[in-house]
C-alpha cells in the first residue's frame, strides 16, 4: 500500500490503513528524510548501530517534537513514531498527554526542532486517525518537502518496536518529556490581555468538540460555560468540526440561557474555530477573518498581505480594498498559505475550513488563538459580537455563507468533476453562470458583483464532493446548494 498525503497530512481509518505498521512506515521515511537533512551529523542511515553506541554522548542535530491529540490509540502511535525516530539516533521531544496542533507547531519553534509530528485526523469523523508534519518555523511542512517524506516510505518496516520502551531511550537521551500544555498557557499569558477579558462582563461558553482544546480554556477561564471538555476519543460519534450542523447542543444550550455573549468552538485538534453570538447564530469562518482584519488593522494598526484560500469569501478582497491591503489567494490547503506567511509580510491568512492564522503567532491555524482575539476584540471596544459584525457589514455588505458535503459513490463524484472539468454546468436551476474560477475546485459566479456564486470541490481529506455556496442570504444560500444538488445528480 502506498501512503500518500492529502490536503493536511496523511489520514486513514483506524485498524484499517492506520495501524501501528504503516505508522512506523511513515516514521521511518521521516527519519530517512531527517538524516539526508544532517549527513554529517550521524551514520550513515545503513550503517549497523548497537545499543550502546547510540548511548554515548552527541551532538543530537536531528530533532523532532513529537504528540498526539484525544483520537482513539493516539499515545500508541505517537509513541511508534518515537521509537522508530530514536531508533535512527534522531532527538525526540515527546508531549506529555494530549495536546493540541498548534502546541506542536509552536514547540518546533520553541524547542528549535527540524520538525513536528502530530497523530491526529482533525475534524474527521472518529473512525479516523492521521499524521501531520510540521515545519521549524511553525506551519504545515511545505508541499515540496512532504513529497520528498513520502518517497522516502518504505514498503515495509524495518523498525525493531518491541526491542526497547520509550523509556528506555529516555535513559539513553534520545527522548526527552516535555508539557506542551504548559508551553502553550505561557505564550497566551505573554500575548493577550487575559484580565481585560475576565474582567469585561463578557458571559463566555466553549465547546471543545471532546477536542485537544479542552484543559487550555478550563485553565485561563475556568468559570465560563463549557460543553464537551471531557476526554472521549469516539467523540460521542460524531466528526468534531466547528460547523453549526455538527454543533446542535452547543446552540441550543446559548439559546436557552439568553444570557451568554459569545460561544467559541475548536476542533479535535483545535487548530479550527467556529463561533455563536448571543443569539444563538452562527458565525462562520468568512466573518471571523473580516472581523479579524477589521480589527488588527482599523483598532491595532498593524498591516501586512492578506491570503486566502480559493473557498473563502470574495467580501476579503473588499475588506482589503477596503483598508489598502494586498490579497492573495491560494489553492485549498493552509499548507500554502504557510508557505507564503514564512516568506512573505502577511497580516493573515485564512481558509474557509475555520483555519487561520495572524501576525505574531505562528504561521499555523489556531482555534483557541483566533478566539482570544476576537474575545479580547469585544471586550476592548465594549461591544457585542453582532455590533462588530454590523461594523464589517457596513464595509462589505451583508452576506451568508453555506456549504453541502455530499457522500457519494466514487463513480459519481469522477463522472461530476469529469464534467465540471469539461465545462458541462452552463447553469444550475435558475442561477445562470456568468464566469468561472478554476484554481482548485470550480467557482460558478452568477453575477457581476460576486454576490452570488458556488464552488464544487472533492475533498482532498474525505470521500465526499463539498459544495459551498454564498449570497446575500442564509435561504438564498441555500437555494444555491439545492439547485446545485439537484442538477449534480439528475
Amino acid at each position: 500500500m502506498r501512503i500518500k498525503f492529502g490536503t493536511d497530512g496523511w489520514r486513514a481509518i483506524i485498524a484499517k490503513e492506520f495501524t501501528v505498521e504503516n505508522v512506523a512506515r511513515v516514521a521511518e521515511g521521516t527519519a530517512k528524510w531527517l538524516l539526508k537533512l544532517h549527513p554529517d551529523s550521524y551514520r550513515d542511515s545503513n550503517e549497523e548501530v548497537n545499543s550502546s553506541s547510540r548511548a554515548q554522548p552527541r551532538d543530537f542535530k536531528p530533532s523532532v517534537v513529537v504528540g498526539h491529540d484525544c483520537r482513539f490509540g493516539g499515545e500508541l502511535f505517537a509513541e511508534t513514531v518515537t521509537k522508530v525516530l530514536a531508533q535512527n539516533g534522531i532527538k525526540v521531544f515527546l508531549a506529555k498527554g494530549f495536546v493540541s496542533t498548534p502546541m506542536i507547531s509552536l514547540a518546533a519553534v520553541q524547542y528549535k526542532t527540524d520538525i513536528g509530528v502530530i497523530i491526529t485526523a482533525s475534524h474527521n469523523p472518529p473512525a479516523y486517525n492521521g499524521f501531520k508534519l510540521k515545519g521549524s518555523y511553525g506551519g504545515p511542512l511545505t508541499p515540496s518537502k512532504v513529497a520528498e517524506i513520502e518517497n522516502l516510505i518504505p514498503e515495509k518496516s524495518s523498525a525493531e518496536l518491541e526491542n526497547k520502551s520509550v523509556n528506555d531511550y529516555v535513559k539513553e537521551g534520545l527522548v526527552e518529556y516535555v508539557n506542551l500544555e504548559d508551553d502553550y498557557i505561557r505564550h497566551v499569558e505573554k500575548n493577550f490581555d487575559l484580565e481585560a477579558i475576565r474582567n469585561s462582563g463578557l458571559n463566555l461558553a466553549y465547546d471543545a468538540m471532546y477536542g485537544s482544546g479542552m484543559n487550555v480554556i478550563k485553565r485561563l477561564f475556568p468559570k465560563i460555560t463549557m460543553l464537551h471538555c471531557d476526554y472521549n476519543p469516539g467523540f460521542m460519534g460524531q466528526a468534531p468540526e466547528p460547523i453549526d450542523k455538527n454543533l446542535n447542543e452547543f446552540r441550543e444550550l446559548i439559546k436557552a440561557r439568553k444570557n451568554i455573549d459569545c460561544g467559541l468552538v475548536t476542533d479535535g485538534d483545535a487548530d479550527r474555530i467556529g463561533m455563536y453570538d448571543g443569539n444563538g447564530n452562527f458565525v462562520d469562518s468568512h466573518h471571523i477573518i473580516l472581523l479579524l482584519i477589521h480589527y488588527l488593522v482599523k483598532y491595532k494598526g498593524m498591516t501586512g498581505k492578506v491570503c486566502t484560500a480559493f473557498s473563502t469569501t470574495p467580501k476579503v478582497n473588499k475588506m482589503c480594498a477596503h483598508y489598502g491591503l494586498p490579497v492573495e489567494v491560494v489553492k485549498i490547503g493552509f499548507k500554502y498559505i504557510c508557505e507564503i506567511m514564512i516568506n512573505e509580510d502577511v497580516l493573515l491568512g485564512g481558509e474557509e475550513s475555520g483555519g487561520i492564522a495572524i501576525k505574531g503567532h505562528i504561521p499555523e491555524r489556531d482555534g483557541i488563538w483566533m478566539g482570544l482575539v476576537i474575545w479580547e476584540f469585544m471586550a476592548k471596544s465594549g461591544k457585542k459580537l453582532p455590533e462588530l459584525i454590523k461594523e464589517v457589514y457596513d464595509i462589505v455588505g451583508a452576506f451568508s455563507f453555506e456549504r453541502n458535503d455530499l457522500h457519494l459513490k466514487q463513480e459519481v463524484m469522477d463522472k461530476i468533476v469529469k464534467n465540471t472539468a469539461a465545462n458541462v454546468y452552463k447553469a444550475f436551476g435558475k442561477y445562470t453562470v456568468k464566469r468561472i474560477e478554476d484554481l482548485d475546485g470550480y467557482k460558478y459566479f452568477f453575477d457581476d458583483t460576486n454576490t452570488e456564486w458556488l464552488l464544487i470541490r472533492a475533498s482532498g481529506t474525505e470521500p465526499v464532493l463539498r459544495t459551498y455556496a454564498e449570497s446575500t442570504s442564509r435561504e438564498n444560500a441555500f437555494a444555491i446548494l439545492k439547485a446545485a444538488e439537484q442538477t449534480l445528480l439528475s
